[in-house]
């Protein structure tokens, strides 16, 4: 069966306390505590009875006699967060169970000292700053004193941390930890974030024998963290108080070991390291307000501020102090303000003023505008000096401060603090250097720019392959830093020269020396010579008017230089493209030096065929247009054809039924290859749906408002009995049957009929509701038939069962017999309609009718 330990150790610490003379000439006695932090529900194999701690000479690393000794638990207690901030949202509960284990030793006068080292399993799973993060073991240490250290008169005792480790740590919000400690004897001490220790047996085996201290290895970290970042870039520890802040990572437990250095006249004495996990709350959310100690505003007069702190919800308001006596605040987030003049001010930020959970927080800014940082570098080769140089300019104040970073991963020395350094790269390659420059006034700022470092110095060459004529003289160009040699001597000035003069009379290869303190490249230039340019152009060609053409000129020429410019897109390029307005005929003269060469093309011009296929028109819908062609071709060809009744006539009729472009496309064989071409728009207007309304009954004396639609225009006939015949909406009385033609146009007379048949009954309102119907025969719904009826409420139908079969309130709607697509058998239904007629007097009626199958 596989033993299951629980995982509960976040952290220890040992400290001695010399309490005198020990019971041997030449001995000293000292108590040596160990202190061990354990989660609060600690149980099981860690709650050890006793602890075993070795004791190992500095000198040999060897343990002395009697070592490791047992230390007896004398204290365990629990220790919590008592009074939780009131500002903070959603704490969560913060609690250690410190157990203290004690013993007294005496000690051999020692002139190096000793080393006291626990060793233990089981830290915590899940640590958020290892890698790997689980099965995990924990070494504490405590370097006690020789008697080299301190004057044989005097004594020591470790500084003592105070329990200051329960403060509650928000995810993402600033925080600040105490690990300050008291020391008895005065004195001086120092604060650094180390690597933790790991131990053997991480995952499981409880107390361990311990190690000499130089056996003691260090734990892994994750991607981003290290020993001297335990918790990240945004979190410190001042090397003065052991002040712990910055902005807390994510949530989760960190690992971070701090060691306290005690210094007494001039010199380190002893250390001790308190090994302890951070727990970040990834719940809990604090309003806070953070500035850093100093800003400066370089570029402008205007400066942005914000608060450092990342935003939350709880902040409610923010109260701005710019320091300028003659200006006010702001109580925006994060406000713009442009001062007066340059100065070093005093800034504020307070978060909820007057608020229970208000905070506040102060800075500088320095304002001293025209701060403009650079560097530049000369020099390229590995192994010879690199000169570095600060470019830096400040109208106010003056560069006091500069510190360079050359980049070099092979050496732990490659920073100068110098205002123009000079370095020697041991190996190529790029290097990436950093420049950090700042000024008396408080302006500040951070280069970074990769070199590249060569075996060889750069040789600049201004070309690498040319063409003279062997009556010119050339100039070489090469750029570099060292000293040049050009070979060979022949035909050639200025040989020591960047840039010497040439005038070979045969093709030759020069080549360049470039030396750069010992560091050599070499390269060359080949310098072809001509005794004659050779040339010849595009031959005469045919375009059609209006259109390009491209020239070509073909030879060894390198200038080149083409007349009748003014239709050329380029007259001094090789290839240029013409546009000329008619024939016309250009020259091309090409040159190498002094030696030039000319030729003619002559470009004809041919009008494009004419085409014109006639003026864009309107036609109804339904309707046809006749299209008019005009054209100077031996041919000619309409597209699209499916809507022309015969596109071989250059008269077709179109027949679109919706807008369509027409193209005539017309050809000729008089020397241009390409069509005129030519559009016309049939733009068809869309189609009138005219409607007169539903046919309707009516009863003598009932006024009836039509509703015609389609058209703005409409037009009604017969206008007798009308109020008005040009309207959508006219009025009628009629003593008898009438039938009305409805006309909706257009103002291009485009037009559409509907008729509307009207009844009229003698008598009074009524719904008259048939007493049969026959789904399958001539009358094949049952619906009633409103007379004089303004507005329909309902009609229903009901089986002999009572049961609803079918409901409308809409005119001309009826029941087809059926129940959800299922046929209703034959026999009697009842029938129930209510109206309101033209007066407004309601109606209502009810009665029975057959279903006949």
């Amino acid at each position: 069966m596989q033993t299951i330990l629980a995982r509960h150790i976040k952290g220890g610490e040992i400290s001695y306390e010399y309490v005198g003379p020990g019971s041997q000439a030449n001995t000293d006695r000292y108590i040596i505590t160990l202190r061990l932090f354990l989660e609060c529900n600690a149980s099981g194999q860690q709650l050890d009875e006793q602890a075993n701690i070795g004791i190992f000479r500095n000198s040999d690393q060897q343990s002395i006699a009697g070592s490791p000794f047992n230390f007896p638990l004398v204290s365990d207690e629990f220790i919590n967060i008592r009074q939780p901030n009131p500002c903070i949202v959603n704490p969560s509960p913060v609690c250690y169970r410190l157990r203290t284990y004690v013993s007294s030793i005496e000690l051999p006068r020692d002139p190096i000292g000793y080393t006291a080292v626990f060793q233990r399993c089981c830290r915590i799973e899940n640590l958020s700053n290892l890698s790997p993060n689980n099965n995990i073991g924990s070494s504490y240490t405590c370097n006690i004193h020789g008697i080299n250290a301190i004057p044989l008169n005097e004594h020591n005792s470790s500084p003592s941390f105070a329990i200051k480790d329960t403060v509650l740590i928000c995810q993402n919000r600033p925080f600040e930890l105490d690990f300050g400690a008291v020391d008895p004897d005065r004195d001086s001490l120092s604060y650094d974030f180390v690597d933790a220790y790991n131990a053997p047996g991480g995952g499981g085996g409880g107390i361990l024998n311990p190690v000499p201290p130089g056996q003691i290895n260090f734990v892994n970290y994750a991607s981003g963290f290290n020993g001297r970042e335990p918790l990240g870039k945004a979190v410190t520890i001042n090397p003065v108080t052991g002040l712990i802040a910055g902005i807390a990572p994510k949530g989760g437990d960190y690992v971070m070991s701090v060691i306290v250095r005690e210094w007494r006249h001039g010199k380190m004495i002893s250390d001790h390291r308190k090994d302890f996990n951070i727990k970040v709350d990834e719940r809990c959310d604090l309003a806070a307000a953070l500035l850093k100690p100093t800003y400066s505003s370089c570029d402008d007069f205007t400066f942005n501020f914000r608060n450092e702190a990342p935003s939350s919800s709880l902040i409610k308001t923010y109260t701005w102090e710019f320091g300028d006596k003659n200006r006010t605040g702001s109580t925006l987030a994060s406000p713009d303000f442009t001062y007066a003049d340059t100065g070093v001010y005093n800034i504020k930020l307070i978060i909820n003023k007057n608020d229970q959970c208000s905070d506040s927080a102060n800075a500088k800014l320095f304002v001293f505008p025209g701060f403009s940082p650079g560097f530049d570098v000369t020099g390229s080769c590995y192994q010879n000096p690199i000169l570095f140089r600060d470019t830096t300019k400040a109208k106010y104040g003056s560069v006091n401060s500069w510190s360079w970073d050359f980049g070099d991963a092979s050496s732990a020395t490659d920073t100068n603090n110098i205002a123009s350094p000079s370095y020697k790269y041991a190996v190529a390659g790029i290097k990436q250097v950093s420049f950090r420059v700042s000024t008396d006034k408080g302006c500040e700022a951070e280069l970074s720019r990769p070199i590249e470092v060569r075996d060889k110095p750069l040789v600049n060459l201004a070309f690498r392959d040319t063409l003279i004529c062997s009556i010119d003289t050339l100039e070489l160009g090469a750029r570099g830093a060292g000293i040049f040699t050009w070979s060979p001597a022949y035909n050639m000035i200025n040989v020591g020269a960047t840039n010497p003069l040439v005038y070979p009379k045969t093709s030759t290869w020069y080549r360049v020396h470039l030396n750069d303190n010992g560091c050599i490249n070499t390269d060359s230039v080949r310098v072809r010579v001509v005794d004659a340019v050779t040339l010849s152009a595009t031959p005469d060609t045919t375009i059609c008017l209006t259109d390009g053409a491209q020239l070509h000129a073909f030879g060894d020429g390198l200038k080149f230089s083409w007349t009748q410019a003014s239709t050329l897109n380029n007259a001094f390029i090789r290839n240029p493209v013409a546009k000329p307005g008619g024939t016309t005929n250009y020259q091309v003269t090409a040159g190498i030096g002094k030696c030039f060469a000319t030729a003619n093309v002559t470009v004809r011009t041919v009008p494009y065929p004419f085409a014109d296929a006639g003026k864009d028109t309107t036609v109804c819908f339904d309707d046809t247009a006749t299209l008019h062609a005009t054209m100077i071709g031996n041919r000619f060809a309409w597209s699209p054809v499916n809507t022309l009744g015969n596109s071989t006539n250059p008269d077709p009729i179109a027949f679109p039924r919706r807008s369509t472009v027409y193209t005539l496309t017309v050809y000729d064989n008089i020397g241009c290859p390409k069509p005129g071409v030519d559009d016309v728009l049939v733009k068809v207007k869309d189609k009138i749906n005219a409607f007169a309304g539903n046919d309707t009954s009516i009863v003598v004396g009932q006024p009836l408002h039509l509703t015609g639609s389609g058209s703005e225009l409409i037009e009604w006939s017969p206008s007798i009995y009308l109020d008005r015949d040009d309207i959508a909406g006219p009025v009628v009385q009629l003593n008898e049957n009438m039938t009305y033609v409805m006309r909706a146009f257009t103002e291009e007379g485009c037009s559409a009929l509907d008729t509307i048949n009207i009844k009229v009954f003698k008598s009074g309102p009524d719904i008259f509701v048939p007493n049969a119907f026959t789904p399958t025969g001539r009358n094949p719904v049952f619906r009633p038939i409103p007379v004089g009826i303004k507005q329909l409420l309902y009609f229903r139908v009901f089986n002999r069962y009572g049961q609803l079969v079918f409901e409308t309130s809409e005119v001309g709607r009826g029941w087809n017999g059926t129940i959800g697509g299922k046929l209703q058998q034959s026999g009697t239904y009842v029938w129930m309609v209510s109206g309101t007629d033209y007066t407004g007097k309601p109606l209502v009626k009810r009665g029975t009718a057959m279903l006949i199958r």
